[in-house]
C-alpha cells in the first residue's frame, strides 16, 4: 500500500463527501420547521392515548393517583413554559401531561356514570317502570328503553336507573308506565374473547341490563317521574310521534329509513335493508353522526346566507357569515334534540359547532386546529368514545379529508374562457374533487371497518359516489325541511321528495350489494395492529411533508399483521350455543340460537357461519351430539336442569368436549380423558375458545380479556374508589 492509500484509508467520510450529509441534516431541520404550527396538533392525540391506555388496563386503578399524576405533570409543563424553556422540553412535558390527563378524566368518567347493574336472575321477574324512549329494533322484536321503578326480587339501591327491554308486538310510546313479566340479566358480554365489550358500552350509556318480555306488557300504576325524567319522556314522546307521522307519509319501508336518519327511531327498518346497506357500504348513512349533522348545518348555513344577501338592506347591517353561523349551531342544536342526542350524534354535533364557534371568532372553520378542539372536546366530555368504532371512523376520516384540502392545489381561474369550457371544467373538477374525497375517505377508515366489522364493501366507494349527490343536495335537506314543517302538517311534499331520495337510495344499495363479490370477510387482527394503524393514519395527516410517508406501512397494520389461527371451538356466553371450525367454515350446532353472536365471532375469525347437517347427529329438546365421535368435538346440553348420568355417559362418549349449561355434580367414569364444561365455568368465564393442544385444548375465556373492570362485574354495583 503506497503513502497516498494510506492517507486516504486515514481521512474522514465527512471529509470526503461533507456536502450530503449536511444536506441532509438541512432537510431534516427543513422537515420539523414545517411543523412550528402542527406540534399542538398531537395534544389530543396524547389525551386519547392516555384514555386509552385506562380502557386497556386489565385491572381498576385508583382515583387519586391518576389525578395526582395529571396535576404534577400539568404543573411541570406550565412551569417550564413560564421559564421560557425550548420547545425541546416543553413539548415532551405537554404530551406526558395529556396522556396522565387522559387516563384521569376516563377513571373520573367512570365514576360519574356509576350506577346499579343488575345481576343474572336465576327466575323470571316483574319489572314496573316508566317507556322513556323506543330502541332499534332486536332479532326478537321491538325493544325499549325503561326506567324501572320497581323491579321483583330487587332492592331499591340495586335496582338499575335504566333497562333495555325486548318487548312483543308493537312498542309501547315514551311516557307510558308498563308492567312486565320479563327475564333480567345484566348487560351482554363479548361475544368472544376480545371481541367488542357491549357492557362496557352499556356502562357509559347507563343501561344497567336487558330483559326480555315472556308476555304482553300491561299497563302500571307508577308514581309521579321525576321532572328530568318527565322532561325527558315528553322530548322522547314528541320526537316517536314525528317519527310516526314520518313513516305514515312515506310507508313503512321507505318511512322507516327516513325516520332512522330524523329521530333515530330504527324500530321500522327492515332487516334485510340494513343487511344490503351493510354490503353496499351505505350503513353509515342510517346513522346519525357527522355527515347528517354537516348537511343540516351546512344547508341552513348557506340558506340563511343566501337568505341575508337577497336583502341589501340587511346584507349592509350585518354579517350574513356570522348571521348564518349562528343560525348553524340552532340547526345543530335543534338536530341533536331531535335526534335524541345519542353518542355519535353529540360528537358529530360538537364537531359541528366548534366549526361554527370558528366562523363566529373570525378563524378558518375547517381546519386541523378546529378538528384539534373538537377531537379535545368530545374526549373530555366522553373519554370512551376513544375505544368506539364511530370516533375512530369519524376522526381518521375527518383528519384525511382537512389532510386533503390542504395538498390540494389552488383552482386556477379562467380568464375570458367561454362558458362551455368554464362549466365542463367546474364539472370536472367536482367529480375528480368528489372521487378523491370518497377514496381518502375510504382508505383512511378501512382499517377500523376491517378491525371491528370485518367486512369491507368492495364496492363501497362507487355506492357512495352514487349516493352522495342524492344524499347531500335531496334527501337530508328535504328531510330537515319536511321534519320542521310537519308538525304544521306542511312537510308533505318536502317529505315526499325525500322519499324519493330514499328509495333511490336504496335501490343504488341494493344493485350495488348484488354485484359479485360486493363484499369480503376479513379476520381481525391482533389486539395491537389498530392502535399502531390510527397512529399512522394521524401521522399521515397530521405531519407535514414528505415524511408523512413515514406512516403509510403503519397505516397498513391491520391489513398486513399476520393473523393467528383461528380456533377449533367457540362456545357461546352461557353454553347455550357452539361452533365448530372445518377448514374455513364455522358449523353452527344450533343454528338461530344467539345468531348475533355466531355471526360476530365468526366473521372476527375470518370464518363462513354454515348450519349443522341434520344427518350424522342426534338431537333431543335439550342436547345435540354426534353419532360419531369423529365427526365433531363438541356435545351440547343446553337444558337448566343438569343432565343425568345416563345422559352425561351417551355425551361423554359423543365428543371430545362436552358442554353442560348447567352446573353438573359429578361425572361418569365415560368423562374421564374428556373436556366437560358446564355451568360454574360459564359464569366464571362467559364465551370461550378452544383450541387442540396435543392431546389435550387450551382455551382463552372472555373474562381473562375484559379484566377486572366495573363493567365486567356482573351484577355487582359497588366497585371501590381505590382500584380493583
Amino acid at each position: 500500500m503506497d503513502k497516498g492509500s494510506v492517507g486516504a484509508a486515514l481521512i474522514p467520510p465527512d471529509a470526503v463527501n461533507p456536502s450530503a450529509r449536511e444536506r441532509f441534516r438541512a432537510w431534516l431541520a427543513d422537515q420539523a420547521a414545517a411543523q412550528s404550527d402542527r406540534w399542538r396538533l398531537w395534544a389530543p392525540v396524547a389525551f386519547g392515548g392516555g384514555c386509552a391506555a385506562y380502557f386497556a388496563l386489565m385491572t381498576e386503578p385508583s382515583l387519586w393517583p391518576l389525578l395526582l399524576a395529571a396535576v404534577v405533570t400539568a404543573g411541570v409543563w406550565l412551569g417550564a413554559k413560564r421559564r421560557g424553556l425550548s420547545r425541546r422540553w416543553t413539548l415532551p412535558l405537554l404530551m406526558l401531561a395529556c396522556l396522565a390527563g387522559g387516563l384521569a378524566a376516563a377513571k373520573t368518567r367512570t365514576l360519574i356514570v356509576a350506577e346499579p347493574v343488575a345481576p343474572a336472575m336465576s327466575e323470571p321477574t316483574v319489572i314496573e317502570g316508566w317507556v322513556v324512549d323506543v330502541d332499534s329494533r332486536g332479532e326478537r322484536g321491538a325493544r325499549v328503553v325503561i326506567a324501572p321503578v320497581r323491579v321483583r326480587g330487587l332492592a331499591p339501591e340495586q335496582t338499575p336507573t335504566r333497562l333495555r327491554a325486548t318487548v312483543r308486538g308493537a312498542p309501547p310510546p315514551p311516557g307510558a308506565p308498563v308492567r312486565l313479566f320479563a327475564i333480567l340479566n345484566p348487560p351482554p358480554a363479548p361475544a368472544a374473547p376480545g371481541a367488542y365489550d357491549f357492557g362496557r358500552n352499556a356502562w357509559f350509556q347507563g343501561l344497567g341490563g336487558s330483559a326480555f318480555a315472556l308476555g304482553e306488557l300491561r299497563p302500571a300504576v307508577l308514581p309521579d317521574p321525576p321532572w328530568r325524567l318527565a322532561l325527558e319522556m315528553r322530548v322522547n314522546a314528541a320526537r316517536f310521534r314525528l317519527a310516526q307521522a314520518i313513516v305514515a307519509r312515506l310507508g313503512e319501508r321507505t318511512g322507516g329509513v327516513a325516520a332512522a336518519m330524523t329521530t333515530g327511531h330504527e324500530t321500522w327498518i327492515m332487516p334485510e335493508d340494513v343487511q344490503t346497506m351493510r354490503d353496499s357500504g351505505l350503513a353509515h348513512i342510517l346513522s346519525i353522526s357527522g355527515l347528517h349533522m354537516a348537511i343540516v348545518g351546512g344547508f341552513v348555513f348557506f340558506a340563511v346566507r343566501l337568505g341575508v344577501a337577497l336583502v341589501p338592506w340587511l346584507a349592509l347591517r350585518v354579517s350574513g357569515k356570522k348571521v348564518a353561523a349562528w343560525a348553524g349551531l340552532i340547526a345543530v342544536g335543534t338536530y341533536l334534540i331531535v335526534s335524541g342526542a345519542p353518542p355519535p350524534a353529540e360528537r358529530a354535533a360538537i364537531t359541528a359547532s366548534i366549526a361554527f364557534l370558528a366562523i363566529l371568532l373570525d378563524r378558518q372553520a375547517i381546519s386541523m386546529h378546529a378538528l384539534a378542539v373538537a377531537a379535545f372536546a368530545v374526549l373530555i366530555l366522553q373519554p370512551e368514545a376513544v375505544v368506539t368504532p364511530g370516533f375512530q371512523m369519524s376522526f381518521a376520516a375527518t383528519a384525511a379529508l382537512v389532510a386533503l384540502a390542504e395538498a390540494w392545489p389552488p383552482r386556477t381561474r379562467e380568464i375570458s374562457a367561454p362558458w362551455p369550457i368554464v362549466w365542463s371544467q367546474r364539472i370536472g373538477g367536482w367529480i375528480v374533487i368528489a372521487v378523491a374525497a370518497s377514496l381518502v375517505a375510504g382508505l383512511a377508515t378501512g382499517p377500523f371497518a376491517m378491525q371491528h366489522f370485518n367486512r369491507t364493501a368492495v364496492y363501497g366507494l362507487a355506492a357512495n359516489l352514487m349516493t352522495a349527490p342524492v344524499a347531500d343536495f335531496i334527501m337530508l335537506p328535504a328531510l330537515a325541511v319536511g321534519a320542521a314543517l310537519e308538525p304544521l302538517g306542511l312537510g308533505a311534499p318536502f317529505l315526499w321528495l325525500a322519499g324519493v331520495g330514499v328509495d333511490l337510495m336504496l335501490a343504488i344499495g341494493g344493485w350495488v350489494a348484488s354485484l359479485p363479490g360486493a363484499v369480503r370477510t376479513v379476520p381481525s387482527a391482533p389486539a395491537a395492529a389498530l392502535p399502531i394503524a390510527f397512529l399512522g393514519v394521524l401521522f399521515l395527516c397530521l405531519w407535514k411533508g414528505r415524511l408523512r410517508w413515514l406512516g403509510l406501512p403503519f397505516a397498513l397494520a391491520v391489513l398486513v399483521w399476520p393473523r393467528a389461527p383461528a380456533p377449533d371451538l367457540w362456545i357461546g356466553d352461557g353454553g347455550t350455543n357452539a361452533a365448530f371450525r372445518v377448514e374455513h367454515a364455522a358449523v353452527v350446532v344450533r343454528p338461530g340460537v344467539r345468531q348475533f353472536a355466531v355471526d360476530l365471532w365468526s366473521r372476527r375469525r375470518g370464518l363462513e357461519a354454515v348450519e349443522r347437517p341434520v344427518e350424522g347427529w342426534t338431537c333431543t329438546r335439550f342436547a345435540c351430539a354426534p353419532s360419531r365421535r369423529d365427526a365433531a368435538s363438541i356435545a351440547m346440553w343446553w337444558g337448566r336442569r343438569a343432565p343425568t348420568m345416563e345422559q352425561m355417559t351417551s355425551l361423554c362418549a359423543s365428543a371430545p368436549v362436552v358442554s353442560v349449561r348447567a352446573v353438573v355434580q359429578s361425572l361418569p367414569t365415560t368423562c374421564n380423558g374428556r373436556l366437560v364444561l358446564d355451568g360454574l365455568d360459564y359464569a366464571r368465564g362467559g364465551a370461550v375458545e378452544l383450541w387442540r393442544d396435543g392431546s389435550g385444548w387450551r382455551a382463552a375465556w372472555t373474562t381473562q380479556a375484559r379484566g377486572d373492570r366495573p363493567w365486567s362485574r356482573l351484577g355487582d354495583p359497588d366497585f371501590s374508589d381505590s382500584g380493583g
